[in-house]
């Protein structure tokens, strides 16, 4: 059964024509159920350490350590994903995320998480994210058909920044009314949702033609690194996500030192940033049709650098709602827009392989800012680290020139074009 078949057309390319595939649906409401879970677990787990120590570096890491391991297994996770039913793979990892995170929640009832322990298990976390993802974002084409991709893209990053929209708020809450360890024991319960959902989803995808890893993850990167319009998204996404990861590794302690917050006031911020991904989400593909991808994320760039500068500025909450809002839309239009682009120019045969390798750049990036502008945090304040942040954007602008997003039908791969053969 394909895609096509097993939905109700409302108009293909349409704002919500994904939601027309009912296996779409499922996946699309068990990942917000699970994104939720995921997102209170991360504010949880950053006001712990909070708590646990004074140092800016290793909250900055908490932050980072979902993406740190998409650094460095983020490619391996492609290279199986592209080898094995991915459906199986997703399920692998939404089993061992669960596991994690009961452990989590068993230890931090007994009292036993220090600022290494806690660090060492959201890394673990991220590691199921990094399995998860590249798996998950090449199934989309198994969910729905081709002119209704971008807008899955963007109802994917809809579903994740409503999360981020309600779970800061729900992880404020939980931890007020009960403690950081609840969160982490409903976290563990989230993942029960996509596990069932997925169990039951049953796929038609073309057998996967297994390599050797190493000459998989070649292969792979010889496409990536080969193509210009695939290299030039990769070498966008990772200068980003090195300059946006200031905004939000520092977040935690600008609201708890600046601000003067608890922490349903960070639970408030994190949740407008969602709130402004979420509304950005619903427009970014319409501006992309009407303006191209470059505009979008050159604009957007902009947009976040300013929220950065604000943030850095404010001493009140209202304010950094505000400026978070804005970081939200700024982000979540650069970062579907590169998605996209990727998506649209990756060989079915690669998919996995091509996602995970600009996850690795991109979020790789992102790790790196974290640590960085962490580091900076300690040795100049935060004040000035957030702002060299949003100078490292601004010199980032110069990219359009040197490096500008592909055009719309550059280096586009079209359904039943054999553009690829492994080497």
């Amino acid at each position: 059964m394909t895609a096509a078949t097993d939905q109700v057309r409302h108009g293909p390319g349409g704002a919500l024509a994904p939601f027309g595939y009912p296996v779409f649906r499922a996946i699309w409401g068990a990942n917000l159920f699970s994104s939720v879970g995921s997102v209170m677990q991360a504010v949880a787990a950053a006001w712990l350490m909070t708590e646990l120590t004074s140092r800016h570096l290793l909250v900055a890491l908490v932050q980072a350590s979902s993406t740190i391991p998409i650094l460095v297994l983020g490619i391996f996770a492609g290279a199986i994903a592209d080898a094995y039913d991915r459906r199986l793979v997703m399920l692998w990892a939404q089993a061992f995320m669960l596991f994690v995170s009961a452990v989590l929640a068993v230890m931090g009832y007994a009292g036993a998480i220090t600022p290494w322990s806690l660090l060492l298990l959201t890394l673990m976390v991220g590691m199921g994210t990094a399995l998860n993802g590249p798996a998950w974002q090449a199934s989309v084409r198994l969910q729905v058909d081709r002119p209704d991709l971008p807008q899955a893209i963007s109802l994917n990053a809809i579903a994740f920044n409503l999360a981020r929209s309600l779970g800061p708020a729900l992880g404020g809450l939980v931890i007020s009314l009960w403690s950081v360890n609840m969160a982490f024991a409903l976290n563990a319960l989230s993942y029960l949702a996509m596990i069932v959902v997925l169990a039951r989803w049953r796929p038609d995808m073309p057998v996967p033609v297994r390599l050797p890893m190493g000459e998989a993850i070649l292969d792979g990167m010889r496409y990536c690194f080969g193509s210009g319009p695939v290299f030039r998204v990769l070498l966008r996404g990772l200068v980003f996500g090195f300059g946006a990861a200031g905004f939000q590794a520092l977040l935690p302690v600008v609201v708890r030192l600046q601000l003067r917050g608890d922490q349903v006031s960070y639970g408030l911020v994190v949740g407008a940033f969602g709130l402004g991904s979420v509304l950005s989400a619903l427009f970014v593909s319409r501006l992309r049709r009407r303006f191209g991808s470059e505009d979008v994320v050159g604009v957007s760039t902009v947009v976040y650098l300013g929220a950065q500068v604000m943030l850095s500025s404010t001493q009140a909450l209202g304010p950094a709602m505000i400026a978070a809002l804005v970081a939200g839309s700024g982000w979540v239009a650069v970062m579907t827009s590169l998605n996209v682009a990727i998506q649209l120019r990756s060989p079915e045969a690669i998919l996995a392989r091509c996602l995970s390798i600009y996850q690795a750049v991109a979020f790789g990036g992102m790790a790196l800012g974290a640590w960085v502008w962490g580091a900076l945090a300690d040795h100049v304040g935060l004040v000035a680290s957030l702002r060299l942040a949003a100078a490292w954007l601004a010199l980032t602008l110069i990219l359009r020139l040197i490096a500008p997003m592909p055009s719309r039908e550059e280096g586009r791969i079209e359904d039943g074009e054999k553009a690829h053969e492994p080497a």
